[in-house]
C-alpha cells in the first residue's frame, strides 16, 4: 500500500494530542507505543535539578471537565445506531457505575484518543498501551471496544522490585502493557526478541541412544541452543531482561516523573516494527519511545503537552551521539493538513469547518433532556412518555427522535422528545413517533394489559415538547 503520510519523520508535536491525531492521515503509522496517564488520582513532578526539571502533570479526572458533552453525545449516538465503536459508551458507563465519575472521565479522555489511534494505524500495525493496576482492567475493556476483542494479543506484565511500605497487601510491583493488533496482518518479529536461556539441564546421552534432551539438543549443541534462546513470555522481569526501573539506571535517568527504561520500549519496537517503519507516541513525555525508535533505525513522531519535550529529546539524542537526528528535528504546534478523505474516528468532532449553527442547534443532550423534561412534567413531578402516556420519574426517561435520523431527522431539540425506556427500545429505528403510538395500542405488557395507557396524554406530551423546543429556538436564535 502506498504511504500517504502527511507528517515528517522526527517530528515533535507540542499540544493536546487529540488535535494532532485527528490531523494525521489514516493508515500511516506502523506502531504505537505509549505511556499515558493512569488515573492514579495524584500529581506528578520531575526531580528538581534534573534534565526534566519543571515537568509535571495532574493525573486527576473530573466528569464535568474531561467528559466533554459533544464527545459523549457522539458516543451515545454511535451506541444508539450500533455504528463503529458503539460499545465504547457502554464501557464508560460501566466504569462510572463500578468505580465512579473520575474513571468515567478518564475513559472518555482515552476513548476519543484510542479511536483516532486505531484510525491512523496501518492494517499491519499494532499498539502497546502502558498502564498499571489502577485502570488496566477498564482500559482493556475500552480497547476491546475500539480494536475488537479478537485483536487482543497480550497483557504483558513488567515486574520489578523495590522498597515498599505496604502493610495490608502484597507490594504492588508491576505495570501492565496491553498489546493489540489492528488486524490479523499485524507484524510480529518473534526472532528479533529472543532472549538467551539462563540455564539448561542437559543430561549425558546414553551410549547408542542417538537422542538428546529436547529432541536434537545434545551436549555438543547446547551452547548454540542457549544462545539462540527463546521468545520471552508475557511477563518481563527486571533481573532477567535488564529492564530495571529508570531510578536505578543513572545513565538513562532524566528526572521525568514517569520515565520508563529504554530496554522495555526497544523490545516492543523490535517485536512489532521493522527498520524504516513509523513509530508514534501520543504521550511522548521524556521521549523514551522516540529515542528507542531512533536507536533501532525506525522513523518516529512524538506528541506531548509539555513545552520542554524538545529540549529533553535533543539532550537525550545528543547523549546517544545522534546529532543528525537533532539537526533534522521538527517541533511544531501546528497540526498537519489532511491529504486523504479527512474522516476522523468520531464524526461529530470533525476537524472540517462545519456550517455555522445557531446556539439552539448546539445544545448538548443533557440540556435538551432538561428542557423537554420541564415541558412534559406532570403536576406530581413525573414525566409523561410521548409514546404511551405513562408517567415516570425523571431517571427512567430517555431522549429520542420524533423523526428517525435514518429518515432524515436531526439531533436538534425541535426533533426530540422524551420516552420511557420500553417505548424507546421498541421504537428503535423501526417506527416514527406516530407509528410507535399505533403499535403500542396493540402491544401488551406482562399482565396482559394494552401498553398504550393514555393516547391523549402521549400526544399532549409531544405537543408540549415541540412548543418548548420552539420557545428555546426563538430565545436562543
Amino acid at each position: 500500500m502506498q504511504d500517504n503520510r502527511n507528517f515528517d519523520n522526527r517530528t515533535l508535536f507540542w499540544g493536546d494530542n487529540i488535535d494532532f491525531l485527528r490531523a494525521m492521515n489514516s493508515d500511516t503509522v506502523d506502531l504505537i507505543a505509549t505511556d499515558p496517564p493512569f488515573n492514579k488520582g495524584r500529581d506528578f513532578h520531575a526531580t528538581p535539578d534534573s534534565l526534566a526539571a519543571g515537568a509535571s502533570f495532574q493525573d486527576r479526572w473530573k466528569w464535568d471537565e474531561e467528559a466533554h458533552p459533544r464527545f459523549t453525545d457522539a458516543l451515545k449516538n454511535k451506541a444508539e445506531k450500533k455504528k463503529e465503536y458503539a460499545q465504547v459508551w457502554t464501557v464508560i458507563q460501566s466504569a462510572r457505575a463500578s468505580w465512579g465519575d473520575d474513571m468515567g472521565a478518564f475513559l472518555c479522555f482515552m476513548g476519543v484518543r484510542l479511536m483516532e489511534m486505531h484510525r491512523v494505524l496501518k492494517d499491519t500495525g499494532s499498539i502497546y498501551l502502558h498502564c498499571d493496576p489502577t485502570a488496566s482492567h477498564y482500559l482493556k475493556g475500552l480497547m476491546d471496544a475500539v480494536f475488537g476483542r479478537k485483536q487482543f494479543r497480550n497483557e504483558i506484565v513488567w515486574a520489578y522490585t523495590g522498597p515498599s511500605n505496604a502493610t495490608r497487601w502484597f507490594p504492588r510491583k508491576h505495570d501492565t502493557i496491553l498489546f493489540y493488533a489492528k488486524s490479523d496482518k499485524a507484524e510480529f518479529n518473534r526472532e528479533d526478541v529472543r532472549i538467551p536461556y539462563k540455564q539448561l539441564n542437559v543430561q549425558h546421552q546414553k551410549e547408542g541412544d542417538g537422542r538428546g534432551i529436547g529432541g536434537n539438543l545434545t551436549r555438543e549443541n547446547v551452547d548454540d541452543y542457549r544462545e539462540r534462546g527463546k521468545v520471552p513470555e508475557d511477563y518481563w522481569l527486571e533481573d532477567r531482561d535488564g529492564m530495571s526501573p529508570v531510578g536505578r539506571s543513572p545513565n538513562e535517568r532524566t528526572g521525568y516523573p514517569t520515565q520508563k527504561p529504554l530496554a522495555l520500549y526497544e523490545r516492543i519496537i523490535r517485536a512489532s516494527s521493522n527498520p524504516g517503519d513509523m513509530v508514534l507516541d501520543p504521550f511522548a513525555g521524556c521521549a523514551t519511545t522516540c529515542v528507542a525508535a531512533e536507536r533501532l533505525e525506525r522513523q518516529w513522531v512524538g506528541i506531548d503537552l509539555w513545552e520542554e519535550t524538545k529540549d529533553l529529546t535533543v539532550s537525550r539524542l545528543e547523549s546517544e551521539k545522534r546529532m543528525f537526528a537533532v539537526e533534522q528535528l521538527t517541533v511544531t504546534q501546528t497540526p498537519p493538513e489532511r491529504t486523504d478523505d479527512g474522516k476522523v474516528a468520531s464524526p461529530d468532532l470533525t476537524l472540517k469547518v462545519q456550517r455555522q449553527l445557531a446556539k439552539w442547534q448546539r445544545l448538548y443532550r443533557q440540556e435538551i433532556f432538561d428542557y423537554l423534561a420541564e415541558a412534559q412534567v406532570t403536576s406530581a413531578g413525573l414525566i409523561i412518555c410521548a409514546g404511551c402516556g405513562r408517567s415516570h420519574e425523571y431517571e427512567y426517561m430517555q431522549l429520542d427522535h420524533i423523526r428517525a435520523k435514518d429518515d432524515g431527522g436531526e439531533d436538534y431539540i425541535t426533533n426530540r422528545v422524551l420516552l420511557c425506556g420500553p417505548c424507546n427500545l421498541w421504537k428503535s429505528n423501526i417506527y416514527g413517533l406516530a407509528g410507535l403510538r399505533r403499535a403500542n395500542k396493540g402491544r401488551k405488557d406482562q399482565r396482559g394489559k394494552v401498553w398504550m395507557q393514555d393516547e391523549e396524554a402521549a400526544r399532549s406530551a409531544q405537543v408540549r415538547a415541540q412548543r418548548k423546543a420552539e420557545e428555546v429556538r426563538d430565545t436562543l436564535i
